[in-house]
């Protein structure tokens, strides 16, 4: 370190200067006072006075290795208020569950052994936990950050099969037993770390893949589009749609939109897929429904009371749940979709499940 030249007055306010070398578990530090850049005072050897006509340069700052240890005297006190061991625990004991999850075994068998060898063998989880606690901190939930902390690790997993083989570092053991080459082959090996970097990039996209994949077919011609030609080819004169293609209609037709709207907040939520299923199942009964009242309203309310034109269905040929149940059975079979979409929620957590309840309630019991 070379400090920069000044005039006298000016180091005399230079208190400290720090210098850290990051390298290994002990820090550096030069310790600089402002003694350290005045001129020095010299003595004459036979006089004992002042040599005013020689200057040396300033003697080197002294050099204090001080311990870098994270739990120094300097670290606030709220630290110590704060169970770190437990926290860490905690979401390595998370990321192992959803490693263990994500990389199932499957054929070819040898590969996805080795993927999961490595993968498994357990560690600090380090990076993973860094992605939930910055998900965190910004107000995330760990479910948000989880896909990302999986495909970090997996990247990072790779990186440890590459780095022990013979090419490389050439390393036998890894976290206290064989490295992958040892446990199986080294081409084995190559490919369980290239078969992780894609599976990582492929879960870590996962979510919004599926999201977009709902959203799409819910307005193609496996949703809305379906739905409206059903609706079309069943209009007007001659025999009814069944039952069946009445369903087929309103599920494509109404319940489509209603059913991605719901799939995508579970899937970016980071639901489980039974967890998507059952919410799938509550969206296409309320989506149903929903259509099921509107042809109830449609043959019971004024247009006055409905905002729109009232026995407009019925005019134009359409077929609907009264025309082929008869108003009593439709009411039946709403009160039968109402408790069929409840009865999906009954798995989650109360507190969390009250907006669906209600909005259930609500399309049932509209101007009812």
């Amino acid at each position: 370190f070379i400090a920069p030249k000044r005039e006298p007055k000016e180091m005399a306010s230079l208190t400290r200067y720090l210098y850290c070398n990051g390298v290994g578990p002990r820090a550096h530090l030069l310790s600089l006072s402002p003694s350290a850049f005045r001129p020095p005072t010299l003595l004459t050897p036979a006089l004992g006075k002042p040599a005013a006509a020689r200057r040396r340069r300033p003697n080197p700052p002294r050099v204090v290795v001080a311990d870098a240890s994270p739990l120094s005297a300097a670290e606030p006190a709220t630290a110590a208020a704060f169970d770190f061991k437990g926290y860490m625990l905690q979401k390595a004991a998370a990321v192992e569950r959803a490693l263990d999850e994500t990389v199932p075994l499957a054929y070819p068998e040898r590969v996805h052994e080795a993927m999961r060898y490595s993968l498994l063998a357990g560690g600090k989880r380090i990076r993973p936990v860094l992605c939930l606690a910055a998900c965190e901190v910004v107000g995330g939930r760990d479910a948000w950050a989880m896909p990302a902390a999986v495909a970090v690790e997996m990247i990072h997993t790779m990186s440890l099969i590459h780095d022990d083989l013979p090419c490389m570092d050439n390393d036998d053991l890894r976290r206290g037993r064989p490295s992958c080459h040892r446990a199986f082959d080294e081409p084995i090996a190559v490919l369980a770390g290239d078969a992780l970097v894609s599976f990582a990039f492929a879960h870590l996209a996962d979510p919004i893949v599926r999201a977009v994949g709902e959203l799409a077919s819910c307005g193609g011609a496996k949703g809305l589009v379906a739905g409206q030609v059903a609706d079309i080819v069943a209009t007007g004169p001659g025999a009814p749609a069944s039952l069946d293609q009445l369903e087929f209609i309103h599920l494509h037709k109404t319940a489509a939109l209603m059913e991605a709207s719901v799939v995508i907040g579970a899937i970016v939520g980071g639901a489980s897929d039974d967890q998507i299923e059952r919410l799938r199942q509550y969206a296409r009964c309320i989506g149903l429904l929903f259509q099921v009242v509107d042809d109830i309203l449609d043959v019971t309310k004024s247009s006055e009371e409905l905002g729109k034109t009232a026995g407009k269905d019925v005019a134009s040929g359409k077929t609907t749940y009264p025309k082929l149940l008869g108003l009593e059975r439709s009411k039946e079979f709403a009160e039968r979709l109402l408790k069929d979409s409840k009865e999906q929620l009954a798995g989650f957590d109360p507190t969390k499940t009250a907006p669906l309840l209600h909005l259930a309630d609500n399309i049932a019991y509209r101007q009812m």
